[in-house]
């Protein structure tokens, strides 16, 4: 610690990623990244670049993008939002909507993010407990606030709200913002963003990361009323206007056009993820319903830490989080089949289970 450091940053403590391992042979289901490849087009746009654009500044609107994620989504592009990853259109949405005079509402087992940005722009905030089932109950977010997040399907859990819990809430919840985090909606979840054009006072957010495995490339969205996106316009453009590199747009608008790619890919995670449940069960796991790339499991004999350790020791990494009533759980990312076989073959040696 320096005594030059801003006296907020002293007491800050920065999110953690999912460790990325410079070591070959490992099994990587730790950070829920896609375990297939961008559409086909994603690899066309990249040979066929013309690296002399490099020299120029990339669109700071990134108006094709958004023509195309208005088309997708059924919204114009002044509802639409783009930035350097779901992480930083985050960041933008805490400042620019989320500091109130009135608490932020928030789950109090979610991304760990939110709480970063809470202590990062000083936001007074109230954590609301899950259920006994770890799910989201938003009846219990009825009360006074100053805006409401929540992921869902929700991070680490794996479990999603209904659509129509969601359109309750913002029945009822009409004087502040919503903010519902999508990044993987994709995986059998109900967007939100089919309320949009009926609620001014929510926001969605989602992520080219997961579901269309473009995490290398940083790519985020926001999808609202005109008024919370240009809020959050402002903000981008008083921190950097240009948030997104032209590769970055093209790949992007790329992906979105191959649909039936995007389908397949989609249906073959879940088929995995539904196999990985019942493999996990068998064993004697307890694993959460999930609509995500991921499974969230824990086992009666066995703690978290243990599991960790020892799959590590088998070269297959898996996430856990020390965090109290998560921490016999361990989030595994859905890989491809002969990766999560090699992962249930791993767990039949172990002398507990």
């Amino acid at each position: 610690m320096s005594r030059f450091w801003s006296p907020s940053i002293q007491s800050l403590v920065p999110y953690t990623p999912g460790e990325q391992p410079q070591v070959e042979g490992l099994i990587k289901l730790n950070t829920n990244e896609n375990p297939y490849p961008p559409a086909p087009a994603v690899r066309d746009v990249l040979d066929q670049f013309d690296t002399s654009r490099l020299r120029l500044y990339p669109d700071p609107e990134s108006a094709q993008l958004k023509q195309s994620l208005a088309h997708t989504h059924g919204l114009n592009t002044y509802q639409v939002f783009i930035g350097n990853g779901s992480d930083e259109v985050l960041a933008l949405t805490f400042m620019a909507l989320l500091r109130q005079d009135k608490p932020l509402l928030l789950p109090e087992t979610t991304y760990s993010f939110y709480n970063v940005y809470i202590d990062l722009y000083g936001i007074e905030a109230r954590h609301i407990e899950l259920t006994d089932d770890f799910r989201i109950d938003l009846s219990q977010y009825q009360q006074p606030n100053g805006g409401i997040i929540f992921a869902n399907p929700n991070a680490p859990t794996g479990i999603s709200v209904p659509l129509s819990e969601i359109r309750a809430l913002l029945e009822s919840n009409t004087d502040s913002v919503v903010v519902v985090d999508e990044a993987y909606v994709d995986f059998g979840a109900e967007s939100a963003t089919a309320l949009i054009e009926q609620y001014p006072n929510l926001l969605v957010t989602q992520t080219f990361s997961k579901s269309r495995s473009l995490a290398g490339l940083r790519i985020g969205c926001a999808f609202g009323h005109a008024d919370l996106i240009e809020a959050l316009e402002r903000v981008k453009n008083s921190f950097n206007s240009y948030p997104l590199d032209m590769l970055a747009q093209a790949v992007a608008v790329a992906s979105l056009e191959d649909e039936n790619y995007f389908r397949s890919r989609l249906d073959q995670v879940i088929a995995t993820r539904e196999w990985t449940n019942e493999q996990l069960q068998t064993l004697g796991f307890e694993v959460l319903p999930s609509h995500t790339n991921f499974v969230f499991a824990s086992h009666p004999n066995v703690s978290g830490a243990e599991l960790m350790a020892y799959l590590r020791e088998n070269k297959i990494l898996v996430r856990h989080f020390t965090k109290p009533r998560i921490e016999n759980h361990l989030r595994i990312t859905i890989g491809t089949d002969d990766e999560m076989q090699a992962l249930i073959n791993c767990l039949q040696q172990h002398p507990k289970l």
